[in-house]
C-alpha cells in the first residue's frame, strides 16, 4: 500500500495489527518513545508544545478473549435518529460510544444532555471536516471546538477521537497528543448501504462478523440508507448476545482487556 493510501482511507484496513494498536507520528509508524522533530527524532513529550502524554494509540480493535464488543455511532446528534438509537439502547440496557460532531451537539444540546449520561462520548470534529486536508491550526480548531462543546454541554471532557472517514494525518496526531486523546478507528462497519434493499440482512451480516474485541461502526445521522441500522438495532444486539457477545463502550472494552491475565 502506498504511503498516501495508508494515511488516508487505508488505515482501517490495517486492523490485523497484533494488538489492534499502533502509534503514528508524522508520516511514519514508529515506537511510542520517539517523535519526528525538525527532520530528525526526539524523545516523545512536550517538545512539540503540547501537554499530552507523548504517545497516541490508534486503535482498530482490542485483543481480548473476553466476550465483549464495542458499539460506536458517528456523526450525531440529530433529532429523530439519535433519540431512536438512545431509546433502543436504554430498553436493551446497552452502553455505547458516540463520536459527536460539535456543532450538532451545540444545536441539539437539550435533546441529549441527560440521555448521554450512561454512554461514552468522543470527538468527531466540530463540523465533520477532513482532518487529513487541514494544517495543524485547522485541525486544532476542529478538535478544540468539539472538545469544548462536549465539556460545556455534558460536563465531561472527551478522551477519544475518531477522524471523519478514518482519514488520519500526522497533524491530527500532534493535536490529539496535546488534548490527551487516543484515536479510535474500527474493525467492522455496519454495511448500511449494502443492505438498504435487504434490511434484515444487516443483522446476520453484523453478527456473523463480530469477534471478541471488535469495534463496530454505525451512524446516527446520514441519508435514509443508514436507517437500516437503527431499524434493526434490537436484532443486532440480540444476535450478538445470542453468540455470547456483550456490547460495551470502547473504554469499557479496553479496561476489560487490560485486566486479562498475562499470556
Amino acid at each position: 500500500m502506498s504511503r498516501r493510501g495508508l494515511m488516508r482511507g487505508g488505515l482501517a484496513g490495517l486492523g490485523g495489527a497484533a494488538a489492534g494498536i499502533a502509534v503514528l507520528r508524522g508520516r511514519e509508524w514508529i515506537g511510542p518513545d520517539r517523535l519526528p522533530l525538525d527532520g530528525g527524532y526526539a524523545p516523545a513529550g512536550n517538545e512539540l508544545g503540547g501537554q499530552g502524554r507523548g504517545a497516541v494509540s490508534v486503535l482498530w480493535h482490542v485483543r481480548t478473549e473476553q466476550p465483549l464488543v464495542a458499539l460506536t455511532f458517528d456523526d450525531g446528534p440529530a433529532p429523530d435518529w439519535t433519540p431512536r438509537v438512545l431509546d433502543t439502547l436504554d430498553r436493551l440496557d446497552v452502553a455505547a460510544t458516540f463520536f459527536v460532531v460539535g456543532q450538532r451537539l451545540r444545536r441539539h444540546a437539550a435533546l441529549v444532555r441527560d440521555r448521554y449520561a450512561r454512554h461514552e462520548v468522543g470527538n468527531h470534529t466540530w463540523a465533520h471536516k477532513d482532518l487529513a486536508q487541514r494544517d495543524e491550526r485547522g485541525v486544532r480548531d476542529q478538535l478544540r471546538r468539539c472538545h469544548d462543546a462536549v465539556a460545556d454541554v455534558l460536563g465531561r471532557e472527551p478522551t477519544l477521537l475518531r477522524p471523519p472517514w478514518g482519514h488520519l494525518g500526522g497533524t491530527t496526531l500532534t493535536v490529539a497528543e496535546e488534548l490527551g486523546y487516543d484515536v479510535v478507528m474500527w474493525s467492522r462497519q455496519m454495511r448500511e448501504a449494502a443492505f438498504a434493499r435487504d434490511p434484515a440482512g444487516i443483522v446476520a451480516d453484523t453478527v456473523a462478523a463480530a469477534r471478541p474485541g471488535a469495534i463496530i461502526l454505525a451512524h446516527d445521522v446520514g441519508d435514509r440508507r443508514r436507517l437500516v441500522t437503527i431499524d434493526h438495532l434490537t436484532g443486532i444486539v440480540a444476535g450478538l448476545r445470542d453468540r455470547g457477545l456483550r456490547p460495551v463502550t470502547v473504554s469499557a472494552l479496553r479496561a476489560a482487556a487490560a485486566a486479562d491475565p498475562a499470556p
